[in-house]
């Protein structure tokens, strides 16, 4: 085997294990973020008014319940994190996405 092929594959094999650290990474804090604001869920919107001030927007789904959207950008990455509000201003679901 040449250098060239031996380069190759310790290239590939560090760009794997690269993406595998920053994946498992990506994991932790998500899942750091789920416990965080999903311990919201069942509490009041004044709660979450508390914990993260006004909604970036805010609209009615289908089923017609509102829907809080909180947009941020870290390190240029968008981060969306969306609560579900029922009709008796309690927070039904929560959900993020692209936040680290």
């Amino acid at each position: 085997m040449n250098f060239k092929n031996l380069l190759i594959i310790f290239s590939i094999f560090f760009i794997l294990s690269g993406c595998q650290t920053i994946k498992e990474k990506s994991n932790s804090i998500a899942e750091k973020e789920n416990k965080k604001y999903g311990k919201l869920v069942g509490k009041g919107i004044n709660d979450l008014k508390i914990e993260l001030g006004n909604p970036t927007e805010y609209f009615m789904n289908d089923e017609g319940n509102r829907v809080f959207l909180y947009k941020t950008k870290k390190y240029g990455i968008p981060c969306e994190r969306k609560f579900e509000i029922n009709k008796n201003n309690v927070i039904q679901s929560f959900t993020s996405s692209g936040c680290i």
